[in-house]
């Protein structure tokens, strides 16, 4: 993945950059065994995830196969899957006889979850944080399966703190992030006692020009609103670095499970981002708070640049790209990642 792009003019150069694969995914593809299977695929990542795997395969010169399982409420991500070789399969995870007939695969990405609108539906989030991961892990015996979790399970911690570790004991805050463990401990309890591979990829946060933390406070700044800083520092990660990873993390499956941490080696201050879209804006920042909040969530992600090297892409230059899609009135998602939640209630 080439670093010197100077902007996207539009989502189609955006979605072909996320989807181009790295000579390491190509590598991985000439010696994985069995065919790829992605659940919940219609999501944020999911579509470029599945672009980027059948693009490795076919750059890899090898026989296989990538399915892409989801409801599929959005026609219009089906047919971008489809289009790129995908193939794509109508299912609820929580309905076990549909479940059942998925074709048996090796390798299974596992992002199907809730957590938006959990606050005030609790009962669902842990239906599909909890239940549903039970019922792909009972279908799945004998795949190995990387399981996007997410960061909030383990404690806040001030800056003052390296970020967590995957030594670091799980304590999570507030029901979004209880059921997410949940998810985990389901998993784990598959990999003790059924011997299914498993690693758990907790990630904190992918970036999207049209979604992420960036995006977030690049809007706030680029409107005159007030920037939150109730959460002070975050860690962040391309989101084609991101899905790339998730592939690639499927060799690193195990039993017991195995875990890692997925996002960028660098830890940022709310307050320094705003401020340099400000100057690249020229606008004014303005925060919530007049001191930012003490408590973050915060990963080091030591291991995986053990395992893979740094991201492709580094904070400078998604920062730079951010301001430039912001400016061109590149599309929103409208889905705002909530980074300044540390109470658990999204």
């Amino acid at each position: 993945m080439s670093k010197f792009v100077e902007k996207f003019n539009n989502e189609q150069e955006l979605e072909t950059f996320l989807a181009t694969p790295s000579e390491a995914l190509i590598g991985m593809m000439k010696n994985l065994d069995g065919d790829i299977m992605i659940l919940g695929v219609a999501g944020k990542m999911g579509v470029t995830m599945g672009q980027v795997a059948v693009n490795a395969i076919k750059a890899a010169g090898v026989d296989k196969k990538v399915y892409g399982v989801a409801r599929f409420s959005d026609a219009d991500s089906r047919k971008k899957l489809e289009d790129s070789g995908v193939i794509t399969i109508a299912c609820d995870l929580l309905d076990r006889e549909a479940l059942a007939k998925l074709p048996e695969v090796k390798n299974i990405v596992f992002m199907a979850g809730r957590k938006f609108g959990t606050d005030g539906s609790e009962e669902l989030t842990w239906m599909m944080n909890v239940v549903v991961p039970a019922n792909v892990a009972d279908r799945f015996k004998n795949s190995r399966i990387t399981v996007f979790s997410t960061g909030c399970v383990y404690p806040l911690v001030p800056l003052s703190e390296i970020g967590c570790t995957e030594k670091v004991k799980p304590l999570p805050v507030g029901e979004y992030s209880q059921s997410c463990l949940g998810r985990e401990r389901v998993f784990e309890y598959a990999a003790k006692n059924n011997g299914t591979e498993i690693l758990l990829f907790r990630l904190n946060y992918a970036i999207d020009l049209r979604y992420g933390v960036l995006h977030d406070i690049a809007q706030a700044v680029w409107h005159g609103e007030e920037v939150n800083n109730t959460v002070g520092y975050f860690n962040a990660i391309w989101q084609g670095d991101a899905n790339q990873i998730a592939l690639l993390s499927l060799l690193e499956a195990s039993a017991p499970a195995a875990y890692l941490n997925v996002t960028g080696p660098e830890t940022l201050s709310v307050e320094s981002v705003a401020k340099e879209f400000g100057r690249i804006f020229g606008k004014e920042v303005k925060f919530k708070c007049a001191v930012p909040g003490e408590l973050n969530f915060l990963s080091d992600a030591s291991k995986m640049t053990g395992l893979y090297g740094n991201p492709s892409i580094p904070m400078s230059q998604m920062i730079r790209w951010q301001a430039q899609w912001i400016m061109e009135g590149g599309k929103s998602l409208n889905k705002p990642t909530h980074y300044e939640v540390n109470t658990g209630k999204f």
